[in-house]
């Protein structure tokens, strides 16, 4: 839990009191690779952070293509935005990548903490805002960027995950076919 309690510690103190606090409204779980942690058409009804593997969140068009909206890696957490806050059914699929040590936050449980360690609060708002930022660089970067400086930042931002995610869901994640995507790093590895 130490990880989790690094991730907050960025952001706002906690008292040893309020950590404890913090930490048993937490479920751990460890989860198989292909693991779906959520359906699209269910409610989110928890935030999760990876202590340990990789988890992608998805959705598949009428096409039954996927299109991948985000990775995350030890120290990240995911939800389904929209699905979590509105509480409604969401359109994203959150799968395990790779074997994973998953923390799970309810909603329910967030909102108690809110209430208990109000600095949690501006905690959660920040993660969003940068979420929100981050969000808007990949769609300006997705409208603008020709695919090879695309997959420049995925490289840079999920260095580690270049190696061990399928190259088709790089490609998805860019904006690229599984065609397109392997030529282009055929190219890149000839320069």
């Amino acid at each position: 839990m130490a990880l989790i309690l690094e991730n907050i510690a960025k952001h706002v103190s906690l008292t040893p009191e309020e950590q404890e606090l913090f930490l048993s409204k937490l479920e751990t779980n460890t989860y198989k690779a292909k693991t779906l942690l959520l359906n699209a058409g269910e409610v989110c009804k928890h935030s999760y952070f990876v202590n340990s593997g990789i988890l992608r969140s998805f959705n598949i068009n009428d096409n039954i293509v996927e299109h991948v909206l985000s990775f995350a890696c030890e120290g990240w957490w995911m939800s389904d935005m929209y699905s979590y806050f509105s509480q409604k059914p969401g359109q994203l699929f959150i799968e395990v990548l790779e074997e994973a040590e998953v923390v799970s936050l309810s909603k329910e449980n967030q909102e108690q903490l809110y209430l208990e360690i109000p600095k949690l609060e501006r905690f959660f708002r920040i993660l969003i805002e940068n979420s929100l930022v981050a969000n808007q660089q990949r769609l300006m970067d997705n409208l603008s960027l020709p695919a090879e400086e695309r997959f420049e930042k995925f490289t840079k931002k999920y260095g580690t995950l270049v190696h061990k995610v399928p190259q088709k869901q790089i490609a998805s994640f860019i904006g690229v076919t599984p065609e397109f995507f392997s030529k282009m790093k055929a190219r890149l590895l000839k320069k």
